[in-house]
Order: structure tokens, then sequence, then C-alpha cells
């Protein structure tokens, strides 16, 4: 009894099912589809579309338009004959007042012909009306321009209008069509109405009054809108095609000017066909074949289909035949369930699936009996190993090995595999395969078992890894090694350095290990090119690795740096001698890209154990060394030493301490009176920095200056002795004394920003008189950059601040910038002042200077005195200006006010002179 209404009960629960999911869904839009694209028809010709196309973009420009072009259109419309214009066009936002007024007076000329869009938005999770804008509204009508898109993301149905408040509002399209209905109900479009046969012309061929194209409006009711793809605005409709906004409100127009208004039947109806098909089937089932019971179902899904296309045709009803056509297709499938042979069919599909894909994978698929003998060859197979089926079909699995041996170590055991009907055979393994040319390769074969109808089996997935294997030896050099030289890389060396260091510990050996760094690299590289370069560093790694051999290993670590790491017991002399050759090696000339190129080398050499215990500490402190070397002696070789760390580590210490020091405001400014020798008057100071340590006291500035002047703090300090020293000087001034204060300029100010600006910016700021204010310049500062630095001196001497150049007399060519640069003045360096009175060769060179500076029209200021002896004999040889410790010590302002510009000493400096 059951059997007898199996499939009926399978039919009423694919009804359920699909009903109550809502899947259905999709092919009753196909089938609604499909009917629209048997029943087509044209529009009537009554609406017409003037389209914003791309043509009218490109000819007036970017969108939005002014609206005096929305006006104008407005007017050729109206000459043309139009009877209703629909401008789907957003009017809800002021523009420019005369184009607006101009639209207003479009619109009044039209009386009443013209409606302008509304749309319903959301705002602040409120639902309201966006309407155009009051001034337009009362020249025209409005209807909305809602599309509403379904959950397919298609559109479907449109609305006679909606309500904005407590009035109703046509729709633009039943506006356009002239419908009476005032209730917000929905339709579905008529998709069958062609869109390509609606009159469509050009927006700009109307603005500018086209006879063909006015021509084409006459007597009909026109929408406006957009068919421009980049404007948007665009609409999925159903049979895959997508649809602008203005023609979707033409084509729903259409449906109410041709009564092609589409509604759905009822559900009753479909209720009804689906109880009788399947009073239908019942009565026919038991006394039908199967090929008869699929006839029949044919019958019915024709004729269902053949009904609805009817009732769409002549009444605009949509049946929904959804259901009913899933009704039948259950039939169909609870007729086919009663013929087939379940097991045997799946039996089939299950040797029909596995012979595709072992024919189809690209992996070699092997299977066999119990005994190891080959049942299945695919083509992947016959690629890697090279046999056709028909040759090794039959042969044992072991004619695969290049060794012939057995095959146990491969497949899992036969008692293994017997307790379940699919094992897996362990991990991957790896085996040596030959081919049937004879070449042995790699191969990787994962392994199974089951029991199948004939007893034991197994199957076997191979690939050729041959190529994996050298991709992976290619990746594993190319992270050993580099590139450019084919050397091993800093994190082999670091590698091997901890294997060679265990071996020299064992063996109560030492390991020296050489890092070299080519001199002038950067330069050969920016006049020459980086390909040059490259091959200056293939040269360069071809004489270390020839030289080195196997004595140890060569190395690059980066840039223009190589390592060489030899045990000691193999060098044959000290390690200094080891240097020196290695020096000697390049000595001659390296062959480059067909020319000849010398270069120079720096080493930094590290001895195991005294110059590291582990590998990172022996590179560090060979590195180390290295630095050091080209610091101090560039060109040749220095041996580490604990004292090389140890300098180093002082330094970093000293730079945070001198980074607090800024912070903590513990740096003072001691000023070093200046005099008129002539006089004994001070007329002037130099600013001397100070730091003053909270526990170490006043340190000396040898101690903390040139790690200042090397540091990134170097310009914040400079900057704040700069700005301290002119406050200082303007404080002075306010209080009757003009003393000009020098200051000492730093490399860093010319390197980082504009000093000009910056001067100029703390004279404003402090007030003090440029006069007052003394900049000097040492060699260094020449050095770095002349065209900008002869700039920079330009605009400072602009501003009325004096330029000195300090330390005269002590550089390579001092001489020549007395008359490249603008300065005021020279300041003699205290090297030649110490022993001017005993040695004749200093008194020459400061009576030179002088002599040269009076004809150069320089002052000059000598430093270092010590003695009045030493001021007189300056004065003699006509140095008008000194400075030294017989005047007086660098100290704090306070003192320096005390001592030299108190009124009492300014009586007597009065006195003296």
């Amino acid at each position: 009894m059951f059997r007898r209404f199996m499939p009926h009960i399978l039919v009423v629960v694919a009804l359920l099912t699909v009903g109550l999911s809502g899947g259905y869904e999709l092919l009753s839009h196909a089938l609604v589809d499909l009917r629209f694209r048997l029943d087509r028809h044209p529009a009537s010709g009554e609406i017409a579309v003037v389209a914003i196309d791309p043509r009218s973009i490109e000819a007036i420009g970017v969108w939005p338009w002014p609206r005096t072009h929305h006006a104008r259109l407005v007017e050729q419309l109206q000459r043309a004959g139009a009877r209703d214009i629909a401008l789907d066009i957003d009017f809800s936002a002021p523009s420019d007042p005369a184009a607006d007024q101009a639209f207003v007076d479009a619109l009044l000329s039209t009386k009443g012909a013209v409606v302008l869009p509304a749309f319903k938005q959301l705002k602040d999770s409120v639902l309201f009306a966006n309407r155009p804008l009051p001034r337009f509204e009362q020249e025209a009508w409005s209807a909305f321009v809602n599309i509403v898109v379904e959950r397919d993301g298609r559109v479907r149905s449109y609305a006679y209008g909606d309500y904005d408040k407590d009035s109703f509002l046509q729709s633009m399209g039943a506006f356009l069509a002239g419908s009476n209905v005032t209730r917000d109900t929905t339709f579905l479009i008529d998709y069958g109405i062609d869109p390509s046969s609606l009159p469509r012309v050009s927006y700009v061929d109307v603005l500018r009054g086209d006879a063909a194209a006015l021509a084409k409006l006459k007597d009909k009711r026109v929408i406006v809108g957009s068919t421009a793809v980049e404007l948007g605005d665009h609409y999925s409709v159903p049979n895959g095609r997508v649809l602008p906004g203005a023609v979707l409100q033409a084509l729903a127009a259409e449906s109410i000017l041709q009564n092609r208004t589409l509604v759905p039947t009822s559900s009753v109806a479909t209720v009804a066909a689906l109880l009788l098909i399947v009073v239908t089937m019942l009565l026919s089932w038991p006394h039908l074949s199967a090929a008869r019971r699929a006839l029949l179902v044919g019958i019915l899904s024709i004729t269902i289909e053949v009904v609805a296309l009817i009732l769409h045709d002549r009444f605009a009803l949509v049946f929904d035949t959804a259901l009913l056509q899933i009704a039948l297709v259950a039939y169909l499938a609870a007729t086919a369930l009663d013929e087939i042979d379940f097991r045997g069919l799946l039996r089939h599909v299950a040797e029909s699936r596995f012979e595709r894909i072992a024919m189809s994978i690209g992996d070699g698929l092997v299977c066999t009996d119990k005994d190891k003998h080959i049942t299945v060859w695919n083509p992947g197979a016959v690629a890697i190993f090279g046999y056709g089926a028909e040759e090794i079909i039959g042969q044992p699995f072991a004619r695969l090995r290049a060794d012939r041996s057995d095959t146990d170590d491969l497949f899992p055991q036969q008692e293994a595999a017997l307790p379940a009907p699919l094992l897996p055979g362990g991990a991957t393994v790896e085996f040596e395969g030959r081919r049937k040319d004879g070449e042995v390769f790699p191969v990787e074969a994962s392994v199974s078992a089951w029991q199948g109808a004939d007893g034991l089996q197994y199957g076997v997935i191979l690939r050729d890894i041959s190529v994996r294997k050298r991709e992976a030896e290619r990746i594993r050099y190319l992270a050993e090694h580099d590139t450019l030289t084919g050397l091993i890389n800093r994190n082999t060396l670091q590698t091997e350095l901890a294997a060679m260091i265990e071996t020299a510990d064992a063996g109560a050996d030492r390991l020296v290990l050489l890092v070299i760094g080519l001199d002038g690299f950067q330069h050969i590289n920016d006049m020459l090119g980086h390909a040059f370069g490259d091959s200056v560093l293939r040269a360069a790694a071809e004489r270390l690795r020839s030289e080195i051999g196997s004595m140890g290993c060569v190395a690059r670590l980066s840039g223009d740096e190589f390592a060489v790491a030899i045990p000691s017991s193999a060098i044959g002399g000290t390690v200094a001698e080891l240097a020196q050759h290695v020096s000697h090696l390049f000595e001659t000339p390296l062959e480059a890209a067909a020319r000849q190129q010398r270069v120079k080398i720096t080493l930094g050499v590290a001895v195991h154990p005294d110059g590291g215990q582990s590998a990172d500490e022996l590179l560090s402190n060979a590195h180390l060394a290295l630095c050091r070397a080209k610091t101090d002696r560039r060109g040749s070789h220095m041996i580490f030493e604990p004292a090389i760390r140890q300098e180093l580590e002082r330094r970093l210490t000293l730079e945070a301490e001198l980074a607090l020091a800024v912070e903590r405001r513990e740096f003072e400014l001691f000023y070093q009176p200046q005099v008129d020798l002539s006089s004994g008057r001070v007329i002037g100071a130099e600013a001397l920095i100070r730091w003053r340590h909270p526990t170490r006291g006043l340190v000396p500035p040898g101690d903390f200056i040139p790690v200042v002047n090397t540091s990134p703090l170097s310009e914040a300090v400079a900057t704040w002795v700069m700005a301290t020293a002119c406050r200082q000087a303007r404080e002075w001034q306010l209080a009757g004394h003009e003393i000009r204060v020098g200051i000492n300029l730093s490399p860093s100010q010319f390197q980082s920003g504009d000093l000009a600006a910056f001067v100029r910016k703390l004279l404003t700021v402090t007030g003090v008189s440029p006069g007052l204010i003394e900049l000097e310049v040492t060699e260094d500062i020449l050095l770095h950059d002349e065209p900008g630095v002869l700039q920079t001196f330009n605009r400072l001497q602009a501003l009325g601040v004096s330029l000195v150049f300090d330390d005269f007399g002590t550089g390579y060519a001092s001489l020549s910038y007395l008359k490249k640069f603008p300065l005021d003045g020279l300041k003699i360096d205290r090297s030649f002042v110490r022993d001017v009175l005993t040695q004749a060769d200093d008194a020459a060179i400061v009576g030179s200077t002088v002599s040269l500076s009076r004809q150069l029209n320089l002052s000059v200021i000598a430093e270092g005195i010590e003695n009045q002896a030493t001021a007189d004999f300056l004065l003699a040889l006509g140095c008008e200006h000194g400075q030294g410790y017989h005047f007086g010590k660098p100290m704090p302002a306070a003192d320096f006010e005390r001592r030299f510009l108190s009124a009492d000493n300014t009586a007597r400096q009065a006195g003296a002179a």
C-alpha cells in the first residue's frame, strides 16, 4: 500500500520543501521571462525618450549641466509640439540663481505640461519625499520616479504612485500614460514590449534644434533622462538586459497605454491546477508504463505553459506555473526511480568516476593486486616512466624501482590492511625510479590499500619530483649564497663560523676573521655606473676566492664588504702578515668589464677566542675594527682590541647622557673676552659651550664636543648656542654695552636647514643689532658644499652679521678660501701664537697673516695669548685684537659682566686707554 502511494508522497514532499524554502521563485521568474521572449511586440510610438547619452556629454561637457540647458531643452520640446514633458533629472537643490530663473521661465511657457521627479529616500532612518524646489513645483507637476529592485537584483514591478504625507502623487510612468489610478498599487511591467522600438533622440540634437530630431517628437509624450552608463541610473531587468531608468519609466507608461499592466493570477488557481495534476497521476499511475508516464508528464507540462502563454498574451495575466512544473519533474523522477537498479547504477557510476579521475589526473596512478602486480596504469604514469599500458600491466611493481628491489617497504602489510575497507599507506615515501630509457630519477609515492571484490588491492599515486628537487636545491643555494658573486652570504658565514669555532676549540686552534671593505667603491658606482660596480665586486670576489682556496671560506657581507675566515694553523705566519698579504692582493688592478680598475682595501681583523667567543661576536668585533681602520688608517688594517669596543661603548653612553643633557638643560654658555691690544678695552666675547654634569661637575669641552659634532644632537645643540648667545648680546646691548659676541657654527646647521633664514628670524625675535653678532666658521664647513655655503654666506652678510674664519692656517686650502668666500675677518690659531716669541717660523706665519689680512681689508684676532709680552709682540706685528687666558678664561655671563662690564671696571679700562 505504501509503495503504491510512494511517488505521490515524494511529489508532496518536494512541493512542500521547495514552497517553504522559496526556491521555486527562480524557476517562476525564468518561465515568465520566457513568455516575454515569446510574446514580443513593439511600443505604441506615443512615448519618446530624449537621451542624455555619451554623445551629448561629449558635446556639452561634464555632468551636471547648467539649468539653462534644461530650460532651452524645454523650449525646444515645446516648439517641436511635444504633448507632455517628463524630466527624470534632479531639481531638488538650488543652483545658479540666473539658471534657476531661466528654468522657471521655461516652465511658465509650457503652462503645466511638464512633470518633474520626486523620490523617496531615507534620512536619519526616516523616509521622506525629496521633491523639486517649490518655485519649480509651482509651475510644473511632480511625480515619483522610485524604482523597486527585487531580491534577485532585477526590476519587475512598478507602482502607479505613492503617498506623500496625506496626498497621493502619481509615478512618472503613470503620468506619461495619463492614468487615472489613485492607489499605490503595483503591476508587472510588460517586458515583451521591445525597448528598442521606443522613439529615441539625443539631448544635444534637441538642444541644438535639429529638425529631424524635433520632428520625431511632435505630438509625443516625452521623457528626458540619462542613458549614459557613466551617469549610473541603470537597472537589471528580465532576460539578462540592463536598461536606463528613463527607458524603464517609458516601458511602464507603455504597459499602461497598451493595457499590458500584468497582474498575477490568484494562488487558488495554482492550488487547483496542482490538485488536478495529482489526481490525474494518481489515477493513471498503475495503468501506465514508465515510458507512457513520461509522455503524459511531457504533455501536461506543455499544456500548462501554452495556457499560461495565452493568459499572458490575451488577458495580461501572469499564471505562476513553477510549482506545477516542479510537481511534474518530481513525477518524472519518481518514474525513473521505479525503473533504476540503484546498486548496479552506483557501482557503474563509481567505476566510471574512478576511470575518469584516473585517466585525467596529471600524477601517475597505479593499482596493483595483492601480489603487487600492476592492474591499472594511467596516462600520467605513461608520461613519467615511458611504458605503455600494454607493456606494464601484469608486471610486478618492483620493475619501476631503480634497484628492482622488493616493495615491502612501500606497501602496507596485508594484515594491517584487512580490518578496514580503505587504509592510508602511512607517510608518503620517496624512492629512486627508473624510466624505460634507463634514466634514474626521484619518485614520491602515496600508497593506499582497500578490500575489493577480488581481495586486497593497492593504489599508488606517483610523482616525478626531480624538478622539485632541483628547485629546492636552487632555493637553498639562493638562501645561502650571494647571487652577484656566488660567495656565501652573511647567514651562511655565521653558520660556517660557528662550525669553525667549534673545530678550533676542539683542536686548541685559533680562528682569524677578516672583514674587507673596498675603499671608494661608492665613487666607482657614481662615476662608472652600477653595472661596472657589479663587475668590480665579482672580480674582487674571484680574487679572494682564488687566493684563499680551501684554506678557509670567503663571503660577501653586503655592499662593498667581504669576509674571509681562516684557521690560524692554515695561515703559515702571523695575523698581521695575513692582513698585509690580503692587502697586497689588490695592488694589481682588477679585470672588470674589459678594463682594469685599481681598488684599495681596508681590513678589520678579529681573532677567536680573544676577539670573540661566538660567530656573532667575532663578526661584530671584526666590523668594529674595520670601522676604526677606515677612520684612522684607511687603506691598512686594524686588529680588534677590547679598547675599541670600550671606546664605542663610552661613546654610546656619552651620546645617551648628552641627549639627557639637552632635555635637562645642563648646557651653559661661557664667554671669553676679546680685547683691543692697544687699549686693553674689551670689544667682544666668544660664546663657548660648557656642560655641567649633575655628578661629574663641569665636563671639559674636549670630552664631549667631538661627540656632539658627529651625533644627531649637533643641530639642536648648535641652535641652542646661537639663540642663547643672541639673547645675551641683546641683554648687554640694552644695558648699554656694545659687546660683539662670537658664535661658532656647526656643519650640521648647513646640512639640515636654511641657516640664513634661521638667523634672520633670531635677529627679529631677540632684537639684537646684527653688527653685534660674529659667526665663526671652520674649514670643515667650507669643504661641505662650496656653492651652497657661498650662497648662505652672501645671505648672512646681507643681514649685517660678521663672518670670521676660525683656526686660520691649520687647513690645507685656507688661502683659497679667503678669495672664494665673503669673509669679514679671521682668527689666527693658538698653535701659531703660543710660541710666537721663541719660534721664528711661527712669528713669520703670524706676521704674514696680519699683513695679508690688512691687504684684504680683514680684521684679525689672535687666539691663545697667555702673557703681556706675546700681546705686545702681536701688537708690534700689526695685530689689533687678541683673545686668551692673559685677558680672561671663559666664564659665565654673570662673571663676565662683573669683571668687564661693571661701572668701576669700565672706568679703569677707559683710564688705561
